[in-house]
């Protein structure tokens, strides 16, 4: 059961070939994600089991993915990381910590991964999950249009501002840092 295609039919049917072909190979990609989300690999792991867990429990119950199995487990594992965010205390950060992080210069790759990843945390959420499952998951306009259960064209538009606003960001960030430098 190597095929993409097959796993659909199959695991709407229970089948544990099917099923377990679906784990194997979506399951590193679903940990990616919720891990880019939460930052922690133990709730990332956490996700990725509640995640395939609804799948089955959802297809038990007479619902479940009709045409996307991937697209549909990534809706469930983002909603399980934007629940884990709601219900975690966050921390604010201060005035001193905010410009660190937008006008110091990145000392190195992490630290520029670092500003961009607090880049992409100034988006909205939906704009943020679009770009999260479209450039670093690579789903299609398609799959991410039905992990957020709207329209391609919806999609394609929030893509469009959400790459602006990142655009308008980190060039304000460099901007400052030539200014302070």
């Amino acid at each position: 059961m190597s095929d993409p295609k097959t796993w659909l039919p199959g695991v709407r049917r229970l089948d544990p070939e099917a099923l377990g072909a679906a784990y194997d190979a979506l399951s590193p990609a679903l940990f990616r994600y919720a891990y880019r989300l939460l930052g922690d690999t133990q709730l990332a792991e956490d996700v990725v089991a509640e995640s395939f867990s609804r799948l089955l429990t959802g297809i038990r119950n007479g619902g479940g993915p009709q045409v996307y199995l991937r697209a549909y487990l990534y809706r469930i594992a983002h909603n399980l990381a934007m629940d884990h965010h709601r219900a975690a205390p966050t921390l604010a950060l201060d005035e001193g910590e905010l410009h660190r992080l937008v006008v110091e210069p990145p000392q190195d790759e992490a630290r520029e991964r670092a500003d961009a990843r607090q880049a992409l945390w100034r988006l909205t959420a939906e704009q943020r999950q679009v770009i999260v499952l479209k450039f670093y998951q690579g789903l299609s306009n398609e799959e991410v249009a039905a992990a957020l259960d709207k329209p391609v064209g919806a999609v394609k538009s929030l893509q469009h501002r959400a790459l602006e606003a990142l655009r308008r960001t980190l060039t304000h960030g460099a901007s400052e840092m030539e200014r302070v430098a």
